[in-house]
């Protein structure tokens, strides 16, 4: 693995973090948003993770063994999904707008600490990221410096 596939994997799990960020950010701003433009609540978000497929096990191999470089976007893809497996719980207010006919009111699935712990978790990921990208950076120059 060369120093630009480096810079690559960690360029691309920054991005994934700065996603993650940008969806829990998104689940605090609507944590208290009972109707959505559908009528119903706003519904959590959230990030799935997974490994970039290779294109087929055949070119792969040949390119290692050609030790061709082609550019890579990374090893990590991410993409913002709605987390329905959560309950949404029910509060009993009825003179809220959205109450249903019993007088409770659905609230959006959204816990607060813990999407604040989700929000330090990604911070500390891309912080990581981001020294890792440094020390390649840091690799880079040092390699070009040997006498």
């Amino acid at each position: 693995m060369g120093l630009r596939n480096a810079f690559d994997i960690s360029v691309s799990a920054v991005h994934a973090q700065r996603l993650q960020m940008e969806v829990t950010a998104s689940n605090i701003a609507n944590i208290n948003t009972t109707r959505t433009s559908d009528g119903t609540p706003y519904v959590k978000k959230t990030v799935v993770y997974s490994e970039m497929p290779m294109a087929s096990f055949s070119s792969e191999l040949e390119r290692a063994q050609s030790r061709l470089e082609r550019p890579i976007s990374g090893g990590v893809v991410a993409r913002a999904v709605d987390d329905n497996s959560s309950p949404m719980p029910k509060v009993f207010n009825p003179g809220h707008p959205d109450a249903d006919e019993n007088g409770y009111v659905n609230l959006p699935n959204v816990s607060l600490p813990t999407e604040m712990a989700d929000m330090v978790y990604s911070s500390k990921l891309y912080e990581a990221n981001i020294a890792v990208i440094n020390a390649t950076k840091k690799m880079s120059s040092d390699t070009l410096q040997i006498q």
